[in-house]
């Protein structure tokens, strides 16, 4: 699903809301959540389940186009965790 999938979806059911009032909404909470992750803050939403960033060490990885070999520097990536009852609806 996409983000104009989540706003038609969310425009369906609150139709007293425009479109453009709820696409304002999802981008303010997807900017919201990526600036927290860019400061290194860690994100949970209750039954949904926390973001963080992990840290990748330097690594030596492989060109593909010519095999040669190059250094990767450390840097962070983001994570989800899944919220044990997301887990659990997951399952069936």
């Amino acid at each position: 699903m996409n983000k104009s999938e989540i706003v038609d979806k969310l425009f369906k059911k609150n139709n007293f809301l425009t479109r453009s009032d709820i696409d304002h909404c999802v981008q303010e909470i997807l900017n919201f959540t990526s600036d927290a992750l860019a400061e290194g803050k860690r994100l949970e939403i209750r039954g949904f389940g926390s973001f963080s960033t992990r840290k990748r060490s330097i690594r030596m990885a492989r060109n593909p186009k010519t095999g040669d070999a190059v250094k990767v520097n450390s840097k962070f990536h983001p994570y989800f965790r899944a919220a044990k009852s997301l887990r659990n609806n997951l399952k069936g």
